[in-house]
């Protein structure tokens, strides 16, 4: 679980970033999963925008489902774009450091 500053400091590095997973029509999938999976993987820090679902609702619902299958954690949301962050498994990989403390 991050704290606090630590989230800032995700929000304030993915900010420069374009989305890399466009939730549509469909809402969850498979497919939407093995998405996810693999940019976490890959990038660790994603932006995951919801294109058909407008209501907050609906967008809270779809967040805590990609929390579970994906075991990573949302970190911010503006407007209709999520912040999602889950640190590499294996340390030589990790291309993201996060603050231990707060400065």
């Amino acid at each position: 679980m991050l704290k606090g500053f630590q989230k800032k400091h995700l929000r304030g590095l993915a900010h420069a970033f374009k989305p890399v997973i466009l939730i549509g029509q469909k809402g969850l999938s498979d497919n939407l999963s093995e998405a996810l999976e693999e940019a976490l993987d890959n990038h660790e820090l994603i932006k995951v925008k919801f294109v058909d679902f407008k209501e907050k609702e609906q967008k809270k619902e779809i967040i805590e489902q990609l929390e579970k299958a994906a075991a990573c954690e949302m970190v911010g949301m503006t407007g209709h774009i999520a912040i999602f962050f889950r640190q590499n498994r294996d340390p030589e990989k990790r291309k993201i450091s996060i603050p231990k403390e707060k400065k």
